[in-house]
């Protein structure tokens, strides 16, 4: 981890002016791609686009507004997909392109969410309160309304007074589309009266992709596991990391050298800024627009106090390396023992909005190690 803040710190700086500084800075923004499991950065989109509503709200109810998680948990597993229907049928046929999604990802869980209107005026009165609604995975393009060319996925009766999102489990089928995804012929939405014909006059509507603002498209949501893992850190949340630590100058530092002063200070976390704009990931990482991943410096000498939150062997050694009494033992090191995750809202390469997380990328305290 700390080569990793080390690597983070480079890339904050201006490329170096050695011959060799633009093809170490490429290593290293290749080396960064790595860590966010990103083989190439994806282009910005062509247009301006606005993220869906629901993911802002997941990154905003999972992370602070510098990316660290406030609330390890909430997400299942660690990535978050949305998908927008590519066909913008007037049927209620829509098409999820899920080329994107890796096959190594395990998907956990698929949802079809739906943005239900308001009735219209004209609609007059009905015979009954509610309706069904059934979500169809669709087998045979050619023949939507016919049994074979389809396959039931979820029912729900639904009254006919409302408006807002509807959210439909469909994970069975988007696993079956991510192994063949040449059956991937999309889903179908059917709205039936209770005496099992089409609502005269129409029942519930849903928004489709022509006609209807962004905010209220068709959006397939899934929750996946890349199966990427920090190291045995504990990681998470905790109040105040994202305000950081006070950093004093010790007593009687003066216009010494760097190297002296490091000599000096104690083990503690320092500021580290992480800014995607300098290094040419704004145009596509939707939030944070950079986060303090911190670093660990200074001294562990000998006697260890609490306070530089030694573990047992870390004291052991400092009373060897300060006895002399085994050749080559140096004194402990300055390290995180605190790791924390963060959050990224970025879009990937087909312009879909990806929230994912990130373990062991902010040093949350140091101790002697």
């Amino acid at each position: 981890m700390l080569a990793t803040a080390l690597l983070l710190l480079a890339l904050a700086r201006p490329a170096s002016a050695a011959p060799d500084g633009a093809s170490r800075r490429a290593e290293a923004l290749k080396r960064l791609l790595e860590v966010f499991g990103i083989e190439d950065p994806p282009a910005p989109p062509a247009h301006v686009k606005q993220p869906p509503q629901y993911m802002v709200d997941l990154f905003n109810t999972v992370a602070n507004a510098d990316g660290v998680t406030k609330n390890p948990g909430v997400l299942e597993g660690n990535t978050v997909r949305s998908f927008l229907d590519k066909i913008h049928s007037e049927k209620m046929h829509f098409l999820f392109v899920l080329s994107s999604v890796a096959k190594s990802e395990k998907i956990l869980t698929a949802e079809l969410h739906l943005f239900r209107l308001w009735p219209r005026a004209s609609d007059g009165p009905k015979r009954h309160h509610f309706c069904q609604v059934s979500i169809y995975q669709v087998l045979d393009k050619t023949r939507l309304e016919a049994p074979e060319g389809r396959k039931l996925l979820a029912t729900r009766l639904l009254a006919l007074q409302g408006s807002g999102w509807e959210v439909f489990a469909i994970t069975q089928a988007v696993r079956d589309w991510t192994e063949d995804e040449s059956s991937n012929q999309g889903l179908l939405v059917s709205v039936q009266s209770l005496g099992g014909g089409p609502p005269d006059p129409p029942g519930v509507r849903f928004a489709s992709g022509r006609d209807h603002h962004e905010s209220k498209k068709p959006m397939l949501v899934l929750f996946t596991d890349d199966g990427r893992r920090g190291a045995s850190l504990p990681t998470g949340a905790f109040p105040g990391v994202s305000q950081g630590l006070p950093m004093t100058a010790p007593k009687g530092s003066g216009p010494r050298s760097t190297r002296s002063l490091d000599r000096l200070q104690p083990c503690q976390r320092h500021p580290l800024s992480v800014d995607f704009e300098e290094i040419g990931w704004s145009g596509w990482i939707i939030s944070p627009r950079g986060y303090n991943a911190y670093h660990c410096k200074g001294a562990c000498p000998f006697p260890l106090g609490e306070n530089m939150r030694p573990t047992n062997h870390a004291t052991v050694q400092s009373i060897i390396n300060a006895l002399k009494l085994s050749e080559g033992v140096s004194s402990p090191c300055c390290v995180p023992d605190k790791l924390y995750s963060i959050n990224l809202l970025y879009f990937d390469d087909d312009e879909n909005v990806v929230l994912k997380q990130y373990d062991d990328m902010v040093a949350g305290s140091c101790g002697c190690h």
